[in-house]
């Protein structure tokens, strides 16, 4: 590969037959495009670090593994899903293209192929996937800033906290000094909270998060829940009570995350429980195979505009009860630890009074 071919953006063509891959290397030439081939879908597949296309041309009709095959290959993987796929085929039909677009094609091109049609539609996939490069990079300077701001902000925070402890354990302070310490603790902890889900949605936003799982004992983790949270729920005149099934059944999930999940989502109903009302944690296993943890308050409901777009990152809900907005972090946070294990989370309305909302795995 020459030096200029190496920052000239790059096709590969898949396709079992010489003839064929010649005919569109040579239709490709007036493009000012890097071309390389493969001879096999196995080929193609293995070598995919090495020829790093922007836009790949697969043959459908192969032997070994056809072009369906391989573009499902290419679509499940991190790596390449991104790389626009055109599908070469002779079949035309309705069916055809169905499997083809099932399989993840981005665009097909029926043989024998026009050297004009070939050429736009190639642009035109090659102009998607420099779209798709410059947001990653826009991404990866967000990641970037976002790790710097949170380092940043953690350090001196936790001296903070550290000196709010000290002056705690100290004593010999008036009642009111004592519950601003409290207040100013417990506002600090929040923040720290909120700096570790800005960590966390950053890795699970580029895929870099590894569920580290093992064995979910869902009576221990509440039980963890219910021990931090019941003083300040006390303090606010809230009744946190659970309801939690004796038999539980095995279930394996990340628990750190878990256990951040259901202190996310009970921090969030406390917020909007009144005086004298009750935030319930409650367990149950549909199925006897999954598990789903609800959390309901006794608020004043959640408006059915805002029942999706809550989960959103960063989407500020404005919350008429309290007067003020809410920034949708801690809830989007939940929202991408449910579906990196697979699961959901969603929001809906008691009958009686108040939200509900639930995490499913």
């Amino acid at each position: 590969m020459s030096a200029n071919s190496a920052n000239l953006k790059r096709v590969l063509i898949v396709d079992d037959e010489p003839s064929s891959r010649e005919i569109l290397r040579i239709q490709l030439q007036a493009e000012d495009i890097d071309v390389v081939e493969a001879a096999s879908g196995p080929e193609a597949l293995q070598r995919m670090p090495e020829l790093a296309p922007d836009v790949i041309l697969l043959d459908v009709m192969m032997p070994e593994m056809d072009g369906y095959a391989v573009c499902s290959r290419l679509k499940q993987s991190i790596s390449y899903r991104h790389i626009p796929v055109i599908l070469l085929t002779t079949l035309d039909s309705v069916a055809d293209r169905v499997r083809g677009l099932e399989a993840g094609a981005d665009e097909f091109i029926t043989k024998p192929v026009a050297r004009m049609e070939l050429q736009a539609r190639v642009r035109t996939m090659l102009r998607i996937k420099t779209q798709y490069d410059e947001l990653e990079r826009l991404l990866e300077l967000r990641q970037a800033l976002s790790y710097m701001i949170v380092h940043d902000l953690r350090n001196p925070l936790a001296a903070v906290m550290l000196y709010l402890q000290l002056l705690k354990r100290k004593g010999g302070v008036a009642p009111v000094q004592a519950r601003y310490l409290d207040l100013a603790l417990s506002e600090s902890q929040k923040m720290s909270n909120f700096l570790d889900d800005m960590l966390m949605l950053a890795k699970m936003e580029r895929g870099k998060l590894t569920l580290t799982r093992s064995t979910l004992f869902v009576d221990r983790i509440i039980g963890q829940v219910m021990e931090k949270f019941e003083p300040l729920a006390d303090a606010q005149g809230v009744a946190l009570t659970t309801r939690v099934p004796e038999q539980q059944y095995p279930l394996t999930a990340d628990v750190t995350l878990f256990q951040r999940v259901v202190e996310n989502l009970v921090a969030n109903a406390l917020k909007f429980a009144p005086q004298q009302s009750t935030v319930t944690i409650e367990v149950d296993y549909p199925g006897n195979s999954k598990l789903r943890v609800s959390v309901l308050d006794q608020g004043r409901g959640i408006p059915p505009d805002d029942m999706v777009r809550m989960f959103d990152q960063y989407e500020a809900v404005y919350m008429k009860e309290h007067g003020k907005s809410e920034l949708g972090l801690e809830l989007a946070f939940c929202r991408m630890v449910a579906e990196a294990h697979g699961g959901r989370i969603y929001a809906g309305n008691n009958p009686d009074r108040g939200a509900v909302i639930t995490v499913e795995l």
